[in-house]
Parts: structure tokens; sequence; C-alpha cells
């Protein structure tokens, strides 16, 4: 017979053929590190997006008005974050987080909008 192991503490299992912990606590310690290595990410992309998303509020709050990419970068915004795209029919490329989107003009210029639709 095969000899089983805990997943978590390496204890030497005796029971079900199909038991993987000795006990709760080893179930929980095992699958809560399972889960904040994913949970961590997810936290840390949000925290961005939310960081974002509070820039782009302050710096428009009539739903639409100009800004300058230096300015959207001293307050820490980046650009490599956002939750989704919207192309208009002249091909301008809006990048919207959450309801909150900016679109590149010329010489370092955005404007920024909010998407009434939300």
């Amino acid at each position: 017979m095969e000899k089983r192991t805990c997943l978590e503490c390496g204890e030497t299992l005796k029971g079900r053929a199909d038991q993987k912990f000795c006990n709760d606590s080893c179930r929980n310690a095992y699958n809560n590190k399972k889960a904040s290595r994913t949970t961590n990410y997810m936290r840390k992309i949000n925290r961005i997006l939310k960081n974002n998303h509070s820039i782009l509020e302050q710096l428009n709050p009539e739903e639409k008005t100009t800004t300058f990419k230096s300015i959207l970068e001293k307050n820490g915004f980046n650009f490599n974050f956002y939750t989704n795209t919207y192309i208009t029919k002249n091909n301008r490329i809006y990048y919207f987080v959450y309801d909150q989107g900016y679109a590149e003009l010329e010489n370092n210029k955005y404007l920024l909008v909010k998407n009434a639709e939300n």
C-alpha cells in the first residue's frame, strides 16, 4: 500500500483513500496559501486601477476636459492598466478605467471623458 501524506504538513494520513489533509487546519492553510498567490496579484492590479480611476475622476469633474500627459504621470497614472477600450468611427482609441476614459490627442495632450451610460 502506498504511503499517503498530508499536502500541507507531510504527516502520514490514516483513513479514507481519497484523503489529502490530516485535519481542517491543514486543509485551510493549504487552500489559503494557494489562493493568496492569485489574490495578491489581483489586489495589486485592482489597486492600480482604483488609483487610475481616482486620478481621471479628479482631473475630469465636468465629464469632459483635456489635460497633458505630464499631469497624469505626475499624479501617478499608469497607462498600462485600463479596463476596456472603445474605437470610434474615426479610429480614435478611448481607454477606459471603468466609467472614466481618456484618448490621446496631439502634442502629449489627452481628452478625458466620462461614459454617461454607466
